[in-house]
């Protein structure tokens, strides 16, 4: 990490885990102090306006396939050196990217937030911190489940029909294992107010170092 770069955090986990909670703990420690920026990998989801509806609403989203990690890692490397962006945003509602996008100017600090951060060895690589959110699979169900009913206008059947074909195994196959990978792992998820604390500790000492 040269100076006058950017610091970029990764912060992986299950899906809902806590993984944005986390990132908004960091970034509002920070707020007024440095310049930061939160980048959500769920952003980067493969355009899909090409297939036909009945061919999108079977992506499976939980397998790293699903993502252009490629725009990505161009994206974060223009951060690095902090460069502006224009970023992606998905549109769920029709299982493709929105014709929406957002400029993202370049920051003292980068938060990404993804299930595939610690997975992704090229992820990996453009991260100069990596952070793995563990909470039990339980809470991450019910999480989950209130979500994509109250927010993406789910229905309870649709939702555990995902998880238990998709959204599990893959957690098993790709998402736990990359947990070997993470700096810091925070048990317990966003209710751990002592792993937090040592996480923005952390944060200050790299970003300090870089000035």
């Amino acid at each position: 990490m040269k100076n006058n770069e950017a610091v970029i955090i990764g912060i992986a986990g299950g899906s809902a885990s806590g993984k944005t909670t986390v990132a908004n703990i960091v970034y509002d420690a920070f707020k007024g102090r440095h310049q930061l920026c939160v980048l959500k990998q769920d952003d980067y989801y493969k355009d899909q306006s090409d297939k036909p509806m009945e061919e999108r609403v079977l992506t499976n989203y939980d397998h790293p396939n699903a993502f252009d990690t490629d725009l990505l890692v161009e994206h974060l490397e223009v951060l690095k050196r902090k460069g502006t962006i224009e970023k992606p945003t998905y549109d769920y509602t029709q299982h493709t990217r929105s014709s929406v996008t957002e400029i993202v100017e370049g920051k003292d600090v980068v938060i990404l937030e993804g299930i595939f951060v610690l997975a992704e060895p090229t992820i990996r690589d453009c991260c100069d911190m990596l952070v793995y959110v563990d909470t039990d699979s339980d809470i991450r169900f019910i999480r989950r489940l209130r979500r994509d009913i109250e927010e993406r206008g789910r229905t309870l059947e649709s939702v555990c029909e995902q998880y238990l074909s998709t959204v599990r195994p893959m957690h098993e196959q790709f998402i736990e294992p990359s947990k070997k990978y993470a700096h810091i792992i925070i048990p317990y998820g966003s209710t751990n107010a002592v792993a937090t604390d040592l996480l923005i500790t952390k944060v200050k000492s790299i970003v300090d170092s870089n000035r």
